[in-house]
């Protein structure tokens, strides 16, 4: 093994679909959402198994991502871009069949007008002012949108994570004030909304990250395994440093292992000197900077010779090297490199 060895479980994945979609009453759909490559573990994969599981809508963010995702799945299920319908996009959205969300009126126009009947979707802007229609231009337009019968009226909400924040509830009495009363298919909660229950669920649920192992899906079976080859072992003096800077320098005579993997394999700069990777169930300091290329561990306290060490795994998640690099679990897994050997696994029997 000359490069990183990054696992992912297939199983894993469709029971996260599986387990969230439990959380879920029978006449609430359950979607999936594989933007940005599934999340960074490979969309055409990774979106097999989850229709296997039972998935028949997908979101993507872009229409370009829907191209790849109904090349992986073929006809037959639904694919929306968040994005919507954005310039240069109507021959993709018509030949492929997708389905944009629709987020302003010069969307609304381009759809209307160069698609007219082609199926579309709505976004509205709740509070999170990112995406989405806003109330007032909603109200003018509602009627006319709700004519050309959308396939769904969807909000993003922007506290998910955090149960308690008020602005769960304001932006959920938001979405009641501007969908009441209309007969079409509505949805509001990614994975953190589908936790907060039964109020948040409507008609469809649009699970993300709890699908890859993520937080807050903190009962989610582990996706990702992230093994580093060792590339050369030295015993390094008492007052000699490793890496580069000097950032870290012996205090007593230490056992080096140098990996393959650094920042351009997306192990952050970050958490250079803080960060443990494990050999089997021992945890191994990360000693000075991440390089490029190469991380510098000490192993002095291994009573054997390790031949790889595992960044991500049974005992260290995406959002534990998260908390480390001061970022989020997302962030880790979609940064994940191109130069890891990548292995589907099915279960980890």
């Amino acid at each position: 093994m000359s490069t990183g060895r990054l696992t992912i479980d297939l199983d894993a994945v469709a029971a996260n679909w599986r387990a969230l979609d439990a959380k879920t009453g029978q006449d609430v759909q359950t979607a999936a959402v594989v933007k940005a490559d599934a999340y960074g573990l490979g969309v055409a994969k990774v979106a097999r198994a989850l229709a296997a599981a039972g998935a028949r809508r997908f979101f993507v963010a872009v229409a370009e991502e829907g191209a790849a995702l109904r090349e992986a799945l073929g006809p037959g299920p639904e694919i929306s871009i968040f994005a919507g319908h954005m310039s240069g996009d109507t021959d993709m959205i018509h030949d492929l069949g997708l389905v944009p969300m629709l987020n302003s009126v010069d969307q609304l126009t381009r759809h209307f007008e160069a698609l007219p009947g082609h199926p579309f979707g709505v976004q509205l802007d709740t509070g999170m002012n990112r995406l989405g229609m806003e109330p007032a231009e909603w109200a003018t337009l509602r009627d006319l949108i709700v004519s050309q019968n959308p396939r769904l009226i969807m909000s993003h909400l922007a506290c998910a994570d955090e149960p308690t924040h008020l602005m769960n509830r304001q932006q959920l009495d938001m979405f009641h004030e501007m969908t009441e009363g209309l007969d079409v298919p509505r949805s509001l909660s990614a994975t953190g909304g589908i936790l907060m229950g039964a109020d948040y669920h409507f008609d469809l649920t649009r699970p993300g990250i709890g699908l890859y192992g993520g937080l807050p899906f903190d009962s989610a079976e582990a996706v990702v395994t992230l093994d580093l080859p060792v590339v050369q072992i030295r015993d390094v003096a008492a007052g000699e440093s490793v890496g580069y800077s000097n950032a870290w320098i012996a205090e007593h005579p230490t056992r080096v292992a140098t990996v393959n993997g650094g920042y351009a394999d997306g192990l952050a700069r970050a958490i250079s000197n803080h960060a443990v990777v494990f050999h089997q169930d021992t945890p191994c300091p990360i000693l000075g900077r991440v390089s490029m290329d190469l991380i510098t561990v000490d192993v002095s306290h291994l009573k054997e010779t390790p031949k790889a060490l595992t960044m991500l795994g049974d005992h260290q998640s995406p959002d534990d090297l998260a908390d480390v690099a001061g970022t989020i679990g997302y962030e880790v897994l979609t940064q994940l490199g191109a130069r890891y050997a990548r292995y589907y696994a099915r279960g980890r029997g």
